[in-house]
C-alpha cells in the first residue's frame, strides 16, 4: 500500500498502519538522506517544525499542506537519531500550540515532553521461529505474570532498565513456571502514578526504562526463552496535558466535541470513537506494538467504557465504540495471525469472545472479574459463616462456558485500600497462609488461563506502590519463603499436566463436579481430566480436620497425591496422604478414603 492509498484508508477508517505514513520517518529524497515529518492537523492555519536541530528556532521550518489539505508535511535533510522535535500549530484564533507528535516513536523522559527521532526499521530480531509458531493458546498452558516495569525491582531509587529486566526478570519468570509476561502500559505517559493507563504517546515507548532498541532486545530474549509478551493498551481515554492530543489543532480532533462525553471519570479526555481518523489512530497504535515490537497479545483496558457511554449501562450502548472494537479486533487478527486480544471487561455484555463474523466483539479472552470478586469475598468471610456463601465458589461454572474466560488476580486487586490477595484472607497471620494456598490450588485447577500480579507469589502484605520495588526481603522469613516455593511448585504442576489446561474451553469434557453441594462441611470436590489422566481436586474451606473422609472418584485405580497445600515444606500442618490411595468400589461407585487437613486443598492424580 502506498501513501496515497494509506491516506484514503485512513479517512475511511480502514487503516491499521497509519504509523507508516504519519510521524517522523528516515528516508531519502532527491538523493539526500533525512527525515520526512507528517502530521494530521485539519483545522490548523500554519504548522512549523522546531527541534534540537534548529536550536529550537520556532519558525525556521514551515510545513506544507499535502494535496490532502488535512495533512502537513516537510522533509529535513541530514538529521540524526535521537534528535528532539515539536510541532508548532497556529489555530484559527491565531494561538500557537506547542505539540508533541501524536505518532512519535520515542519521547523525552518526563517531565520533558518533546518527541525524539527513532528509526523503527532498524531493530534486530532472532525470533522468527517463535513468530511462526505462536498461537492463541486455547489448548496450551497460559500462566501470566503481570508486571509493572518500574516496580518489580529497583537499583536503589532508580528504575530497572530494559536490559536489567532482560537479565533478571526473564530467568525468574522461566524458573517460576510462568509462560507469559504481561506488561502494564509501556506507551509514554507523564504521571508515574497512572502506571501508564493515562497515556500521552500511543506509539512512543516510555523512556523511563531505556530506548526502543533495548526494549526490542528484551522482547526478543523473552521469545528465545519461550516466554510470550502481552502488553496493556488504553483506547478509551488520553491525558489533558497541553502538549498532547487535547484540542490538537485548536479544535476537538481526537476527543468528542460535546461536553457530556468529552471528559472521562479519570479526569482525562475520551477518544471520539465515532471518528474514522481517530479509529485508525488507535487501531494503528495497537498494530504498531504487534508489528514493530513483536508483542504477542494486547490486553484492552476498560472495555465496559467502550461498550457503554461512560461505562454506564443506563446511558446505553456506544455503537460507535462497539463498531470500532469489532473492526480493530477483526483487522488485527487478520493481519497478525496467532496474536491474542484480551478484554478487561467488568460488564455482562454477551459474546465478548465470539467472532465478529458471528456478531461478537472478537476478543480471544475476557477477564473473569465475577470469579475474582466472588472468590475473594468468600475467602474473606469468617469460616463459621462460609456455608451461607457456599455458592460463591460453585457459581462460576454455571456461566464459565459462555465466554473464553481468563482468571485474574491482577494489580487492581492489590491497590486502593482493597488489601493484597493474602491480606484479604480471613483469620490470623498463619491462617491467612493456609487459606491463600487453598485459594491458589482452586485457581489452578479451575478451567481458564491464569494471571497473577507480581508480588502475589511472595504473599506480599503491603499494597502495590509504584514508587517501591516488591518486598523481596520477605523471602528471609520461612513462611513467605515456603509460600514462594509452593507457588513455584503449583505453576510447574500446572505446566506438567495437560488435563489442567487442554480442555479449558470444551465445556464439561474436561471438568466435572463430584461434590458441589457440601455446604455443611464447606468441602468442594471436582476433577479435571483428559484421555491420559484425571486429577481430583479436594478443597476444605473450614478449620476442621477429617481423618477418614470418604469421597467418590470418577475412575478406579491408585490415586497419588501430587499436591497438598498443608505439606510441611509449604509451612503446613503436615496432614497429607503419603504414597498412593487405592479406590474401592461400593454400591457401584468408586471411592477413596483420605485425610483432609484444616483449610487444605489437594490434587489426587490417577492414570486412565
Amino acid at each position: 500500500m502506498d501513501d496515497r492509498q494509506r491516506l484514503n484508508a485512513f479517512h475511511q477508517g480502514q487503516c491499521i498502519d497509519a504509523y507508516r505514513l504519519f510521524g517522523a520517518h528516515f528516508c531519502v529524497e532527491n538523493r539526500r538522506k533525512g527525515v520526512r515529518f507528517t502530521v494530521y492537523a485539519p483545522h490548523a492555519v500554519h504548522v512549523w517544525l522546531a527541534g534540537s536541530f534548529t536550536d529550537w528556532d520556532l519558525r525556521k521550518i514551515e510545513m506544507h499542506r499535502m494535496e490532502d489539505s488535512s495533512v502537513w508535511q516537510v522533509f529535513v535533510p541530514d538529521l540524526a537519531e535521537w534528535e528532539s522535535y515539536r510541532y508548532l500549530i497556529e489555530d484559527f484564533r491565531g494561538n500557537i500550540l506547542y505539540k508533541s507528535d501524536p505518532y512519535a516513536f520515542y519521547s523525552e523522559t518526563r517531565p520533558s515532553s518533546a518527541s525524539k527521532l527513532f528509526d523503527i526499521d532498524q531493530l534486530n530480531w532472532t525470533d522468527l521461529w517463535w513468530m511462526r509458531e505462536r498461537n492463541e493458546n486455547f489448548e496450551s498452558p497460559m500462566n501470566i505474570y503481570e508486571v509493572y516495569a518500574g516496580g518489580w525491582k529497583k537499583n536503589g531509587k532508580y528504575f530497572y532498565t530494559y536490559p536489567d529486566l532482560e537479565r533478571e526478570l526473564i530467568p525468574y519468570v522461566k524458573d517460576m513456571g510462568f509462560t507469559h509476561i504481561e506488561l502494564m502500559p509501556l506507551n509514554e505517559y507523564p504521571f508515574d502514578g497512572s502506571w501508564g493507563y493515562q497515556a500521552s504517546g500511543y506509539y512512543s515507548l516510555t523512556s523511563r526504562y531505556g530506548n526502543p532498541k533495548e526494549f526490542a532486545s528484551f522482547v526478543n530474549a523473552c521469545h528465545n526463552a519461550g516466554i510470550g509478551v502481552i502488553m496493556d493498551i488504553v483506547p478509551v481515554h488520553f491525558v489533558k496535558d497541553s502538549f498532547g492530543l487535547r484540542f490538537f489543532d485548536g479544535m476537538p480532533l481526537y476527543e468528542y466535541a460535546d461536553r457530556e462525553n468529552q471528559e472521562s471519570q479519570w479526569d482525562t479526555m475520551n477518544f471520539n470513537l465515532w471518528n474514522e481518523e481517530v479509529r485508525c489512530f488507535l487501531m494503528s497504535a495497537a498494530a504498531f506494538w504487534l508489528d514493530v515490537y513483536h508483542i504477542d497479545g494486547l490486553r484492552v483496558d476498560a472495555v465496559a467504557n467502550l461498550i457503554y457511554w461512560g461505562g454506564n449501562r443506563d446511558r446505553g450502548q456506544n455503537e460507535g465504540a462497539l463498531n470500532f472494537i469489532k473492526r480493530m479486533n477483526y483487522l488485527l487478527k487478520t493481519s497478525f495471525p496467532g496474536i491474542m486480544m484480551i478484554a478487561e471487561d467488568s460488564s455482562d455484555f454477551p459474546k465478548v469472545t465470539a467472532s465478529t463474523l458471528d456478531g461478537g466483539l472478537g476478543f480471544d479472552y475476557k477477564w473473569d472479574l465475577g470469579w475474582m470478586n466472588d472468590t475473594l469475598k468468600y475467602y474473606a468471610t469468617d469460616t463459621f459463616f462460609r456455608h451461607f456463601d457456599h455458592h460463591k465458589i460453585t457459581f462460576s461454572m454455571a456461566y464459565f462456558h459462555s465466554e473464553r474466560f481468563l482468571l485474574p488476580l491482577s494489580h487492581d486487586e492489590n491497590v486502593h485500600g482493597k488489601k493484597t490477595i493474602i491480606d484479604r484472607m480471613w483469620g490470623t497471620y498463619e491462617q491467612k497462609f493456609s487459606q491463600v494456598r487453598n485459594l491458589y490450588a482452586y485457581m489452578f485447577a479451575h478451567p481458564g488461563k491464569k494471571l497473577n500480579f507480581m508480588g502475589n507469589e511472595l504473599a506480599m502484605i503491603r499494597e502495590f506502590d509504584e514508587k517501591k520495588e516488591l518486598d523481596w526481603f520477605l523471602l528471609k522469613y520461612p513462611i513467605h519463603d515456603a509460600f514462594h516455593h509452593f507457588f513455584k511448585d503449583l505453576n510447574h504442576i500446572y505446566l506438567s499436566h495437560p488435563c489442567l489446561y487442554e480442555k479449558d474451553y470444551k465445556g464439561f469434557e474436561g471438568f466435572q463436579w463430584l461434590d458441589a453441594d457440601n455446604w455443611k462441611d464447606s468441602i468442594y470436590i471436582f476433577y479435571r481430566h483428559d484421555e491420559k489422566e484425571c486429577i481430583v481436586c479436594v478443597m476444605n474451606c473450614r478449620e476442621i480436620c477429617y481423618e477418614n473422609y470418604e469421597i467418590s472418584v470418577p475412575f478406579s485405580g491408585k490415586y497419588e497425591e501430587i499436591l497438598n497445600t498443608e505439606d510441611t515444606k509449604y509451612a503446613g500442618c503436615g496432614i497429607v496422604n503419603s504414597g498412593t490411595v487405592e479406590s474401592s468400589r461400593r454400591e457401584g461407585v468408586d471411592r477413596l478414603t483420605i485425610q483432609i487437613a484444616p483449610w487444605s486443598a489437594m490434587y489426587l492424580r490417577v492414570s486412565k
